[in-house]
């Protein structure tokens, strides 16, 4: 059985870091996987280290010095806790890791080691999301700026810079509001928020809202002025018809353009090209037999798109080609009732790795990406075994996020 390195606050330390941290097992190379663990009883960081050949090793936890939360889904507590794609992200520009506390209401951010990426350090303390209940983080390319998406009864985004001594420092004129009529927890999915992202020139920050049906969500879309500061109002993007619940953004390179998974019915694209008025490009494209298509990653030497399913366990390949049109490549099924949920795709060399989380099997997915159409299940890497040998609470229903990281 793997060993899982517990590094905990103790719990008068919940409020301010620790010094303390346990040494770690080394990694054999400079790359990382981490989701977190989202309990409401303390968050933490759960690292694996990745082997040349795509395999997994469980490394370390380490506390957020913050708490999780689990939305209202109508008492159905099931996995997916907080709505959304990106609750933790890693940059390899800034060698840091960023994460939610969506029950505290902070956000926390890490120094990564290049040279052995599964020890990380908590910079500074963890500081207020802007909000309530935030649930996605992105980062800017140059690793310098994180920004954050609150979901709760006060909703919006909010960015801080990246100071390497003293943590995240509120950047001005970026606490930014969606006004949506929601609750603290979040309720949904419909309704909800989903994903922050950047867009490919960093000029845009863009986050998803699902839409309550027959209401299609839409992506609202702020200008980053040259100073970090954001447009005073969005832009309100709405799918072309048929969307419905826009979840996870992942960019389309070179294009202008984004792919949005939709939970009502599987994908959307939406083409920014003719700024955010709409475009003839757009389009919304079903999935047979999906239950609800939320999370995307991008696999850069297969040039193609992988989506999860939460109700079908299922991976589904897309292509993009060169006019936006959006089809269905292969699907992957990774085993009756895992729940897919957050993913993201690692390349070192040739080779491509996807990594799913699995919450209701409490395990990790790795796919070989050897070639379009050609998705191999190497490791079915456990996690609940290991939490427990170390003293770590974990559960299918509050599992979240996915990241990876490769030193530049």
């Amino acid at each position: 059985m793997p060993t899982l390195f517990l590094c905990e606050l103790p719990a008068e330390a919940m409020a301010k870091k620790s010094p303390w941290k346990i040494p770690l097992v080394p990694s054999r190379l400079a790359l990382l996987i981490a989701i977190i663990t989202n309990e409401a009883s303390g968050n933490f960081v759960v690292a694996a280290g990745m082997s040349s050949d795509g395999t997994l090793t469980l490394r370390q936890a380490v506390s957020t010095g913050g708490i999780g939360s689990h939305g209202n889904d109508a008492g159905a507590n099931g996995p997916d806790a907080l709505f959304s794609q990106g609750s933790v992200k890693a940059s390899a520009s800034g060698k840091i890791l960023a994460t939610v506390n969506a029950g505290s209401n902070t956000i926390s951010v890490f120094s990564i080691n290049p040279s052995n990426p599964t020890d990380i350090s908590m910079i500074g303390f963890p500081v207020g999301s802007g909000g309530e209940f935030p649930v996605s983080i992105t980062i800017n390319s140059a690793g310098d700026t994180v920004c954050a998406l609150n979901g709760g009864a006060v909703n919006g985004v909010s960015c801080f810079s990246v100071d390497q001594q003293n943590g995240l420092v509120p950047v001005a004129g970026t606490n930014r509001m969606l006004n949506l009529n929601q609750t603290t927890p979040a309720t949904g999915p419909a309704g909800s928020v989903s994903h922050i992202v950047f867009s490919e020139d960093n000029k845009q920050l863009i986050a998803s809202v699902k839409g309550v049906p027959p209401t299609p969500g839409f992506l609202a879309v702020w200008d980053v002025a040259d100073n970090g500061s954001l447009s005073e109002s969005f832009a309100s993007v709405v799918p072309a018809e048929g969307g419905l619940l826009q979840f996870s953004m992942t960019i389309i390179p070179g294009k202008n353009a984004i792919l949005v998974t939709d939970a009502g019915i599987g994908f959307d694209v939406f083409d920014f090209s003719s700024g955010t008025n709409a475009s003839s490009k757009s389009s919304v494209v079903a999935i047979d037999g999906q239950s609800a298509t939320c999370w995307s990653s991008f696999s850069p030497n297969t040039k193609n798109f992988f989506l999860t399913d939460i109700g079908t366990s299922m991976v589904t390949e897309i292509n993009i080609n060169n006019d936006l049109v959006g089809t269905v490549v292969k699907q992957y099924d990774q085993g009756k009732g895992v729940a897919t949920i957050d993913n993201d795709v690692a390349s070192m060399g040739n080779n491509d790795f996807m990594y799913i989380l699995t919450p209701n099997a409490t395990a990790l997915n790795v796919l070989s990406l050897k070639a379009p159409g050609d998705a191999q299940l190497i490791q079915k890497l456990d996690i609940a075994g290991p939490a427990s040998a170390a003293g770590l609470r974990i559960s299918a229903a509050n599992l979240q996020g996915m990241t990876t990281f490769i030193a530049q």
